[in-house]
Order: C-alpha cells, then sequence, then structure tokens
C-alpha cells in the first residue's frame, strides 16, 4: 500500500506531476505559497497536452497546506522547488519526516539530491529528471508543451509509488544510476538562456539556424569540459551529444528533415527561464550554464560561451528588457569563444 504524495513547491512543474498523481488516485498534499494554493484549491486543475490529452482534477481531489504536514515513513515526497531553494524549502521538513522516507529531486541542475541528503540523512534521497517541459497557462491551468516523462534513480523505496507514476501517463524510467541522464539533461536544458533572451517560443527559437548555432556552441563547450572531466552523458535525442550539437548548425530545411522530432514542440511553451524572466524571478542560470563553467573551472579548461550567457542573464534579471536576435547572440558568444582562446 503506498503513503501520501507531498510536493514541496507548487510550481508548474510540482502542480502538473502532483496533480497527475492525484487525477490517478494518489493522495497528493500540494506544500508552497498561499497565491497559489488558493488559486489552485478555487479554481481546480486542467492539465492539458501537446497531444490534445486534458486531464481536469477538482479542488476537492488534492490537500494544499503553507507548511509541510506529517511525513510518514511509507510517504513520498516531491522537491519541485527552484534549485537555489532547495536548501531552505528542505530544511522545513526537519522534524517533521519519519527516517525512511522517500525524497525524490525533481529538478534542474546537478547534485540537488547530495543537498537534500545532506540536511535529512535519514531518508531515502533520489534523485529524478523531469524530461519535459510544462508552462502555466491561466488560473489552474497547467500545460505539457514538449514530449517525454520522468527519470528516476531506481530505489525499492520507490517501487509502491511507480504503478501511480504509470497511470499518471508520467511514464517513470528507474537508473542505477541516474547522473549521465542528468548531464544529458543539462546539455539540452542549455537551450534555456538562449530561449530566454530570444523572447520568442521554443519551437520558433529552434527553428532558427542562428539560435541552434547559439546552442551548438554552448554544448560543444560543455562537452570539452566533460570529457576533460571523464563525464559521459547519456543520449536522450537519436543521435550521439556530440553529433546533435553540430547537426544544430545545419540550414533549416535539412534540419527540419533530419530531426524534425526536435520541433515537436507546442506553438506556445517557452523554455521555464523564459518564465521566470517574464515574472521578474531570479533563474536557474547558475544551476545551468554556472555548472558548466563550474566544471570547466575544475578541469582548467575555459568556457567562455557559457560564462558569457550567465553575464546576458544576469544583466536580464536585473532588468535589461533587450530580446537578443540570433545573429546578435551568436555574435556575442563567438566573440566570448574568441577572447576565451586568446
Amino acid at each position: 500500500m503506498t503513503g501520501r504524495v507531498v510536493v514541496l513547491g507548487a510550481g508548474s512543474v510540482g502542480v502538473f506531476v502532483g496533480g497527475k498523481l492525484a487525477a490517478s488516485g494518489a493522495e497528493v498534499t500540494f506544500v508552497g505559497r498561499p497565491r497559489m494554493l488558493g488559486e489552485i484549491v478555487e479554481s481546480g486543475l486542467r492539465l492539458t497536452d501537446l497531444d490534445g490529452g486534458a486531464v481536469p482534477v477538482s479542488g476537492g481531489q488534492f490537500r494544499v497546506a503553507t507548511e509541510p504536514p506529517a511525513i510518514g515513513a511509507r510517504d513520498l515526497v516531491l522537491v519541485t522547488v527552484k534549485s537555489a531553494d532547495t536548501a531552505s524549502a528542505v530544511r522545513t521538513l526537519i522534524g517533521r519526516i519519519e527516517p525512511g522516507a522517500v525524497v525524490l529531486s525533481l529538478q534542474n541542475g546537478i547534485g540537488n539530491d547530495a543537498v537534500i541528503r545532506e540536511i535529512l540523512p535519514a531518508c531515502a534521497v533520489l534523485a529524478g529528471m523531469v524530461m519535459f517541459n510544462v508552462v502555466r497557462q491561466g488560473p489552474g491551468l497547467f500545460h505539457r508543451g514538449t514530449g517525454g516523462g520522468l527519470a528516476v534513480r531506481a530505489d525499492p523505496g520507490l517501487d509502491p509509488f511507480l504503478p501511480l507514476f504509470d497511470a499518471a501517463g508520467l511514464g517513470p524510467r528507474p537508473h542505477r544510476d541516474l547522473l549521465p541522464v542528468q548531464w544529458a539533461k543539462l546539455l539540452l536544458n542549455l537551450n534555456n538562456p538562449i530561449n530566454a533572451l530570444s523572447g520568442v517560443p521554443l519551437r520558433s527559437e529552434l527553428a532558427d539556424r542562428d539560435y541552434r548555432r547559439c546552442l551548438s556552441l554552448t554544448q560543444l563547450e560543455a562537452l570539452a569540459a566533460m570529457r576533460r572531466a571523464r563525464i559521459r552523458p547519456a543520449r536522450l535525442t537519436p543521435l550521439p551529444p556530440a553529433v546533435f550539437a553540430r547537426l544544430l548548425t545545419v540550414p533549416d530545411a535539412v534540419f527540419g528533415r533530419v530531426a524534425g522530432q526536435v520541433l515537436a514542440i507546442d506553438p506556445q511553451a517557452r523554455s521555464s527561464m523564459a518564465d521566470d524572466l517574464a515574472l521578474g524571478r531570479r533563474t536557474e542560470i547558475s544551476w545551468l550554464c554556472g555548472e558548466i563553467v563550474g566544471l570547466g573551472a575544475m578541469v582548467d579548461l575555459p568556457t567562455p560561451v557559457n560564462a558569457r550567457l550567465i553575464e546576458l542573464v544576469v544583466a536580464a534579471e536585473q532588468g535589461d528588457p533587450r530580446r537578443w536576435s540570433g545573429p546578435d547572440l551568436l555574435g556575442q558568444l563567438r566573440d566570448a569563444e574568441n577572447r576565451g582562446r586568446n
């Protein structure tokens, strides 16, 4: 018998995943800010996807709380807060969670599970990845704009919950070692700052060769740092990561024929970083490009392209309203790369 599911972080991803589980019969409690909790209770949830699916969830099918409830050893906690908030959010569980409870991080970046494990050493802390994009489109309306399910580190404590995830259509894939998947997802997420700076939807951005060239520069630099660090990212696309990074640079018509599934994205979908900038929130750039810059420093390899993207996103966080065209952003990154070689 499964226990309850507590979602720590009632943002777009947390509400979508938790809402899907609630619709499948799980006992779900969302822990978050009063404004969002009040909204989803009043309006209920409507969870849609790019394939045309729509799942309604009434406000009576889940619980909400501004502070974590008591969490038993058979319960599951999903941590879906932004990486910058991991430590402060997880500390609220101290004294409220029994030893042995499973805590699953569904966050961007590398190492959030290590942060959680340090705070909750008596719990079974697992890494996980959400492989799809979720956009909030209105009160209670959350839309999955790309394909994909969940990737999780295999653990017996999670096994009782896997049927619920399956029934919810979230397709969890357990991995003995999730770290290669995390690094591979990080490579794909290096597009987040490019999309955020472009100001256009994901599909429009990825259909533009100059923006793809920006992503190629960013990924190739990251892959060079990973090779020196002997990190082998998993293969999440039909082509190996290094081949895919080079394929990004081909003309638009060729890219559309060879990698058409990459463009199988809802026309209005944007990256979570684009949403953060639009709402004036701090982004996760330090857990995306920042991971590459940190890795490069560790292996003594300059990473000027990723460093320049950090500078541009930080400027946007501080109020720079500029939306970068493909040629202009590409020029910025190529200049940074050239300076880094000198």
